[in-house]
């Protein structure tokens, strides 16, 4: 039996037999020319991992067997990301490379000084960021699925988050702060945040605020996003 170089998406991993989507079975089956007998290694991106045996190798509905199955050993990540939004694909690309590393989350913010992509629908845009934290989840091996919240409001979401924040800010310190529990990494759009929405998160009171340096030089904010993230891996 050969298993393809590759995780496979099923939402609910038990024991049993059953039917993966048309989009798993394609790519199994037509792309990766998996036949009846071979596994699949599957992930539901709740810590959760299974290797599978193809019944019916069928590039619609390709029925797979699972006889048992393992549970990550550690526990969902506490650190997301809160970008505002930017223009063209920016988001998409943050998504892209954010998601191959262990976040919880990745929320668009709506900012004083946001640039949301032109002429486009926010909810396609987020359902493509969807698809891109998928197909990061299954390319880096990862237990845990980066969710995709938004786009919200920032004062909505500083109102109702509860947890830790990091703002980055060049006169910030040099380390990361250690990670004990939820934790929001805080991106702004080109710019920056506003002198008001700095502000509001210096003024935070359920959790702490804490201010990291990325350098001394002006990053583009997608840029920013990764380098910053970096600092906690």
């Amino acid at each position: 039996m050969k298993t393809p170089d590759s995780r496979f998406y099923c939402p609910q991993i038990a024991v049993g037999e059953f039917d993966l989507d048309e989009n798993e079975s394609s790519h199994a089956v037509r792309v990766c020319r998996a036949a009846a007998g071979d596994t699949l290694q599957l992930s539901d991106g709740n810590g959760h991992y299974a290797d599978a045996i193809i019944v019916k190798a069928d590039p619609k509905q390709c029925r797979v067997r699972i006889d048992s199955f393992e549970t990550a050993g550690t526990e969902r990540p506490k650190l997301s990301l809160a970008i505002a939004c930017l223009k063209d694909d920016a988001l998409e690309e943050v998504v892209f490379h954010a998601a191959q590393t262990e976040i919880d989350t990745i929320y668009f913010l709506r900012t004083d000084f946001s640039q949301e992509p032109k002429n486009s629908d926010l909810h396609k845009l987020v359902r493509r960021a969807e698809l891109k934290s998928l197909v990061s989840l299954k390319q880096s091996r990862k237990p845990w699925l980066t969710r995709i919240e938004g786009p919200v409001e920032f004062d909505k979401w500083l109102s109702a988050y509860e947890g830790d924040l990091v703002l980055c800010d060049i006169d910030g310190q040099k380390a990361a702060p250690s990670i004990e529990r939820p934790t929001a990494l805080l991106i702004g759009p080109e710019g920056g945040f506003s002198p008001r929405e700095i502000e509001a998160v210096k003024n935070y009171n359920r959790g702490k605020s804490t201010p990291i340096s990325l350098g001394k030089t002006r990053l583009r904010a997608r840029t920013a996003a990764i380098v910053a993230l970096g600092k906690f891996f």
